[in-house]
């Protein structure tokens, strides 16, 4: 409740997946905080896509647990399916992807919040920021009442000046049936002015009951297959949910032709939406237009919650008018029948260009002013939460230090992906939504899923972040680790048992099979790891396996890291023909030919030029000089 106080020392504007992480951040590192947002009911909307994780994403989710942050925790209390996504390769691409409950995640949100004794949350509209000398004193609200704050977290997500448009109507809401922040919109493009519009898209929603599931292909949850994002899981009562499937299907040449004789009817493509979609989000109506040679697309149909009928068709976004809608759901495999609860929309709201932020996401204008979110040009519920994490860590660090010299937090590109997420932000253009991906991480074999508690949970538990309770069973988990590590690796052991620590490396073969395929001292092992249950049902023998694995290509890549900072200023020629480099993607040859550098340091600064395309380059120029 919010009982007419009107000063804190931080006010967060905005109750998406940003600000959320961003208060809860703050009030656990001991600041009083004021969450202002339109409805308090929605808390951690899930808007679109009804999951968390993903490629990259998960890495994202990992890292936000591990500094103690909320995201992590509230998927795996309201998960109703479980995947891991890139199985068959490497640990250091492999995602977790856990499809959620959206009321029950609302709710755990709601429930958390209102049970720390130093948050505040407030229903009302932001309408204008209090700003003296430069800097941010508090905020205006919509009965014109003032409130004040020593720092303002900006998180609005896509609430400013958002219009929704289905075929060439549109209407204003961040949402569609919700609200549009119009007013604090226009006060900031005037206090603000390099600002830009980005669109995205959603499908439409179908009633499951009206889904013939007998005629497609069902995807099982990998529920015991899959790990959790919470690394600390053990230390909550998790009552886990019942799991449910997700049906796949396929767009047809009839659904394309529908598409395709529809076309103009789309906000996509008549002149309405003059800004820059997501790339690797493509509406139906994109993904039909350019990839014209591809006979089908496929359709994944994911319940959004446990209490409603209410079923996702990821794949399916689209802004058509809703008749043409329904004869697009109705092409489809079993979706003859289905009923439209909620048809799609395509929606483009305002962002501010993050170069103006510093990597603590404070505004470089206006002092104590911080952006987290999609409001910085970002996509994805994962991208949001981990900057309002940032925003919420260094807004508080630099209350703590009134009139001195502001002792900032720096993720950085070697200890994290959130690292690369504000790097990429803070200094490369937003030309398209941005979304985190394994490719933008140069040091991806270090910064896997599986160690982010090594890297982070240190730094949590010394910001106030992490708990007594979890830093002890982060420092037993550790112990055991390091104990079974040192035992495999190190030990000078006998000619079976040599075989069996090689063995280990082969990216084939697993530490379980060996061990009891191989291994005849059984109990020993268990005496290292301190526990008293079978060695093969260890949690944390994976994480073992893992760092034998990835010994020898960590060493390498270190090597390889320190070689490159010698060739960053190789020249380009000026009429070299990046399309005929074999192995660069089609939208690095876009921004190479866009930007044209001349050299290799060049590179860096280009948004989309990935780690391994620099490398494919280097290797070109070398080759051919």
């Amino acid at each position: 409740m919010f009982y007419g106080k009107n000063s804190f020392d931080i006010i967060v504007v905005g109750g998406g997946h940003a600000g959320v992480e961003a208060a809860y951040a703050s009030a656990k590192m001991g600041r009083n905080v004021l969450l202002l947002t339109y409805d308090v009911g929605n808390l951690g909307e899930t808007s679109c896509n009804p999951a968390i994780g993903g490629i990259g994403k998960s890495n994202l989710v990992k890292e936000i647990d591990a500094l103690g942050g909320l995201m992590g925790r509230l998927s795996d209390l309201s998960g109703i399916q479980y995947r891991v996504l890139n199985s068959s390769r490497g640990y250091a691409v492999r995602a977790t992807r856990i499809q959620i409950d959206r009321k029950i995640y609302k709710q755990k949100t709601l429930s958390i919040l209102l049970n720390i004794k130093n948050i505040c949350v407030y229903s009302c509209e932001v309408t204008e920021l209090i700003i003296k000398n430069n800097t941010v004193l508090g905020v205006i609200v919509n009965n014109n009442d003032k409130i004040f704050s020593s720092i303002t977290i900006l998180a609005t997500g896509t609430f400013l000046d958002a219009k929704i448009y289905i075929s060439k109507f549109y209407s204003y809401g961040g949402r569609i049936n919700d609200f549009c922040s119009r007013n604090l919109a226009c006060f900031l493009k005037h206090l603000c002015p390099d600002y830009g519009y980005l669109k995205t898209g959603t499908p439409p929603r179908i009633d499951s009951t009206t889904v013939n599931t007998k005629k497609l292909f069902t995807q099982e949850s990998a529920f015991l297959k899959s790990g959790f994002f919470s690394v600390f899981r053990d230390l909550y009562n998790y009552n886990f949910l019942p799991q449910v499937k997700c049906y796949l299907t396929n767009t047809n040449s009839v659904t394309h032709k529908i598409i395709l004789d529809n076309i103009h009817k789309s906000a996509l493509f008549n002149d309405l939406l003059k800004s820059v979609g997501p790339r690797y989000c493509l509406s139906l109506e994109d993904k039909i237009l350019k990839f014209s040679s591809k006979l089908e697309h496929q359709i994944f149909l994911e319940l959004e919650s446990l209490s409603n009928t209410v079923i996702y068709p990821n794949g399916l976004s689209m802004s058509l008018p809703i008749e043409i809608q329904k004869n697009v759901i109705h092409s489809i495999c079993g979706m003859e029948k289905a009923k439209i609860i909620c048809p799609g929309y395509a929606i483009k709201y305002l962002f501010f260009n993050p170069n103006n932020l510093y990597r603590t996401l404070e505004s470089k204008k206006i002092n104590n002013l911080f952006f987290a979110g999609q409001i910085n040009g970002t996509t994805g519920y994962e991208e949001a939460a981990a900057q309002g994490l940032v925003a919420g860590i260094n807004a508080s660090l630099k209350f703590n230090f009134k009139g001195k010299i502001f002792n900032h937090l720096k993720f950085k590109r070697n200890n994290s992906y959130i690292g690369v997420l504000i790097d990429d932000l803070c200094h490369k253009s937003i030309e398209e939504p941005y979304r985190i991906f394994t490719s933008r991480a140069e040091y991806r074999l270090f910064l896997r899923e599986d160690n982010a508690d090594y890297r982070l949970t240190p730094l949590g538990y010394k910001l106030g972040l992490i708990s007594e309770k979890k830093w002890i069973f982060f420092n037993k988990k550790m112990d055991y680790i390091k104990c079974a590590y040192n035992y495999f690796k190190n030990k000078k052991i006998s000619k079976k048992k040599i075989f069996f620590l090689k063995n280990i490396r082969n990216k084939e073969i697993s530490i379980k099979k060996l061990i009891s395929d191989y291994f005849i001292e059984i109990e020993k092992i268990k005496f290292y790891f301190k526990l008293n249950k079978k060695i093969e049902s260890n949690p944390y023998l994976k994480e073992v396996e893992i760092l034998i694995k990835y010994e020898n290509y960590l060493k390498k890549q270190k090597k390889e890291i320190k070689k490159f900072d010698i060739y960053k200023n190789i020249k380009i020629p000026k009429n070299i023909n990046f399309s005929k480099i074999s192995g660069l993607s089609k939208e690095v040859i876009e921004n190479l030919n866009k930007y044209k550098p001349s050299c290799l340091r060049q590179l860096y600064k280009i948004t989309g030029i990935t780690p391994a395309a620099i490398i494919i380059i280097l290797i070109f120029l070398q080759k051919f000089k």
